[in-house]
């Protein structure tokens, strides 16, 4: 029996060496394809000059996506046995999320019926897993009790907003959504399960990686575009180089220092939420590099200052998300100051006559001054 099943115990929350499985980093590459679905509906959204409807679709779909890999992730974390029930039933959450990405063209029309039903999927098997934890696992049962419950009874809400009047679209999405966060704050107050910390933070900085090498190939494939018709080449250039700073300027903020501490229950689910605005903003800049690459080949129908906006707002969000939960509580000086500083000067960036190089200098700036300001404070330390 245990070549093929293995009871569901929970995992030590101190294992040494814990790390990302093949099976997690298969869950994630497959979780591309919805990420990249959504930001191709927002870069075209923004482009056409569809600015408050493909930015609210671009948020609700990405709540999808989001919540249920965070799921995926923070149960993995507690009872990954890999066994075959376990491997199977997480192939079914891998299909929900494909069908979830076949589905996201048309929420950016409107319509949520096909991504719905991926979800539905994800979270049906997620149900499952938690109660063949609750089974396997006696001391967290009344824990897994509630997370089974709670995800189930939401489901069902999820059913019945498809037939609710559009007028009650948000208000329905928006309630059971809130009532998503809400499960596990119930559920764990009955026995905290065994989550790793260390193991959250890795996954959470793949995923990161996968965000923003997705920016990557976005902003390639629009650049792309441009050069194999031979047109603004020098433009499509230089957008290219200051894309590309930026990029790497994130990821150098973002994983210059660890992340914080996760050692108790409401420090890891606000640092948890929280990276929904990583996770959106990062994916979202990519977008906005292709929307910078149509304004310049003069197919975008949109104003000068909104075609700025679509990469400054992201830039600015993915700073102040980072300075929030990794950055400023533990730093004093410029590198406390120097994200929330910058982010306002990108967002004024917009304005000029060039954001997206501008943008680029000063999150480059921003790099040098914190590389600077934590030697000079590992100086201090060491003297």
């Amino acid at each position: 029996m245990r070549t093929w099943y293995r009871p569901m115990a929970a995992r030590d929350a101190h294992e040494p060496h814990r790390a990302a499985t093949p099976l997690e980093l298969l869950f994630d590459l497959c979780f591309v394809v919805a990420v990249a679905a959504a930001a191709a509906g927002l870069h075209h959204g923004l482009s056409e000059n569809h600015i408050g409807s493909a930015v609210l679709a671009y948020a609700l779909v990405f709540f999808a996506i989001w919540w249920a890999w965070i799921n995926f992730t923070w149960f993995a974390s507690s009872y990954d046995n890999d066994d075959v029930p376990y491997r199977l039933t997480t192939l079914v959450q891998i299909a929900g999320g494909l069908i979830m990405a076949a589905g996201v063209p048309q929420a950016f029309e409107q319509n949520f019926t096909v991504i719905t039903i991926g979800y539905l999927v994800m979270r049906v098997a997620m149900v499952v897993q938690w109660l063949r934890a609750a089974r396997s696992d006696p001391p967290r049962r009344a824990c897994a009790h509630r997370f089974a419950l709670g995800i189930a009874l939401v489901q069902l809400g999820w059913i019945g907003r498809l037939f609710l009047p559009e007028s009650l679209f948000l208000p329905g999405f928006l309630l059971l959504a809130a009532l998503e966060l809400l499960v596990p704050v119930w559920a764990e107050r009955r026995g905290p399960t065994t989550w790793h910390p260390h193991h959250v933070a890795e996954r959470y900085g793949l995923f990161t990686l996968i965000m923003l090498g997705e920016s990557v190939l976005a902003a390639t494939t629009a650049i792309r575009a441009g050069l194999a018709a031979q047109e603004h080449i020098p433009v499509l250039i230089s957008v290219a180089i200051a894309g590309l700073v930026i990029l790497f300027s994130l990821w150098w903020l973002y994983f210059d220092q660890p992340a914080p501490g996760l050692d108790r229950l409401g420090k890891a689910l606000s640092w948890g939420y929280g990276h929904y605005l990583i996770f959106a903003s990062a994916a979202a800049v990519g977008a906005g590099l292709s929307v910078a690459v149509d304004y310049d080949l003069h197919r975008a129908h949109l104003p000068t200052v909104a075609a700025g906006l679509a990469t400054t707002v992201p830039v600015a969000v993915f700073l102040l998300s980072v300075w929030l939960l990794h950055i400023g509580p533990r730093n004093r000086g410029a590198a406390a100051v120097g994200c929330p500083v910058t982010a306002v000067l990108v967002l004024a960036s917009t304005f000029s006559g060039a954001p997206i190089h501008l943008t680029a200098v000063l999150v480059a700036g921003l790099v040098a001054v914190t590389v600077v300001s934590r030697a000079r404070t590992a100086r201090r330390l060491a003297d």
